[in-house]
């Protein structure tokens, strides 16, 4: 009987993961928001952008400023989505619109870690460090959790 107990304990939705992932988030915000201010391209703690790179996306993207605010915007829009997995507010979007939503954060999300992990590894010229993308690997595998757990918790509730 306990081994029934441990197994059916291990299959409940964890919650720290998205927690986790909020977290992440909002550092990300947070970073992106000081260099939104100063006008500056890259994240603190990565690598620097030169001026002349900043120049030039300024001419054929947009300005600095306007690229890191979208980028703080993302980043709320990120921890929301990741709290709304825990919570029974979030739980009461319809399960297929959620996982949907979910799936797109994940591949924005494994597509900037994925740039991190093998330019980290690798070295493609950008800057980012082994310790970059080992944070990347851990960033994917929180994510794939969430998810999980989401889809998990929603299965069992039968939404």
């Amino acid at each position: 009987m306990p081994t029934v107990a441990v197994l059916k304990d291990s299959a409940r939705p964890r919650h720290w993961p998205a927690y986790t992932m909020a977290v992440l988030f909002l550092a990300y915000a947070a970073g992106k928001a000081v260099f939104a201010l100063q006008a500056r391209l890259g994240f603190p703690g990565g690598p620097p952008v030169s001026a002349a790179e900043t120049e030039r996306y300024a001419r054929e993207l947009m300005a600095p400023a306007t690229a890191q605010w979208l980028a703080v915007a993302s980043g709320v829009a990120g921890a929301c989505l990741a709290l709304a997995t825990v919570t029974s507010l979030g739980r009461r979007v319809p399960r297929a619109l959620a996982l949907l939503v979910l799936a797109a954060m994940f591949l924005a999300v494994a597509g900037g870690a994925g740039i991190m992990i093998v330019d980290g590894f690798v070295g493609v010229g950008i800057g980012w460090r082994w310790y970059h993308g080992v944070l990347g690997l851990v960033v994917i595998g929180l994510q794939a959790a969430t998810i999980r757990s989401y889809a998990m918790a929603t299965r069992r509730n039968g939404n």
